[in-house]
């Protein structure tokens, strides 16, 4: 029996597409790289506002790239993008990785980067991915893990909210620890030839704190997760006001860091 589809928990506030923006190839998907060649069909599941969609794009040219997302506006921002950059190698859909529209063996490689965490049932989403890939052809999944998220100093307030985030993100359905997971989820999706890997982010020059520190307390206090936070009943506003305040008293500090680590797998179809 399936699961219940799982809830968004970022959605698309400004604070949060701040983030994703920010994303490229190089920072976010570098373990995939050296596989990728010109000429090659690739599926980018959750492309999100598209700045990692069109990297890929530019590097499998004159390949095509076919993008999906749940959320119909945010395509066409990830289409502007690709506008601004002058490739017209992408097409852009709208899908769900639980059932994608695709057939058999259709890519050479299926990517999928900070999406695994937020689905209902992300085996599934790897089955689906590994179906629509072909022979040879390379799954790759990225996936950060909030309870392995470290900083320093300890700013009262931040554990409390990676204890939150984690209640809330489960509480939606996903599984905010998805990277540790991925090496699993990809064995019983069917998978046998795997290379598992881990990276991170690392947030700790005064122009990264500042900006890092400021979206989450924006996300904290303004986007989905903060109306998901209190209409779930896991916190009242004036705790995630609380909260918002420990991100930007974190982000003053003059020796501030932050770690984001993720997990990797490429997967041989």
């Amino acid at each position: 029996m399936s699961k219940e589809p799982a809830v968004y928990t970022h959605g698309h506030h400004e604070s949060v597409l701040r983030s994703h923006r920010w994303r490229t190839a190089l920072n976010s998907a570098s373990y995939l790289i050296g596989e990728l060649r010109p000429g090659m069909a690739v599926l980018d599941v959750g492309c999100g506002p598209g700045t990692i969609t069109a990297d890929l794009a530019a590097l499998v040219a004159p390949g095509q790239v076919t993008a999906v997302d749940t959320a119909d506006d945010i395509l066409g921002q990830a289409a502007e993008v690709a506008a601004e950059r002058g490739l017209h190698n992408i097409e852009f859909r709208s899908a769900d990785v639980h059932a994608l529209d695709f057939p058999d063996d259709f890519f050479d490689v299926v990517h999928a980067h900070q999406v695994l965490q937020h689905v209902g049932d992300p085996v599934r989403a790897l089955s689906e991915m590994r179906r629509v890939c072909r022979p040879g052809g390379v799954v790759a999944a990225r996936d950060s893990d909030y309870a392995a998220m470290t900083w320093f100093p300890e700013v009262e307030g931040l554990a409390q909210w990676q204890e939150l985030y984690g209640r809330v993100a489960r509480g939606n359905g996903g599984e905010p620890d998805a990277g540790r997971r991925l090496l699993s989820w990809a064995r019983k999706a069917g998978f046998t030839d795997i290379t598992p890997t881990a990276a991170a982010w690392c947030f700790a020059t005064p122009e990264s704190r500042a900006w890092w520190s400021g979206l989450w307390a924006d996300r904290t206090t303004d986007s989905v997760y903060a109306k998901l936070t209190v209409g779930g009943g896991h916190a009242s506003a004036g705790q995630l006001t609380a909260i918002a305040a420990a991100w930007r008293t974190w982000g003053e500090q003059g020796d501030g860091w932050f770690m984001v680590p993720h997990g990797e797998i490429l997967c041989r179809a």
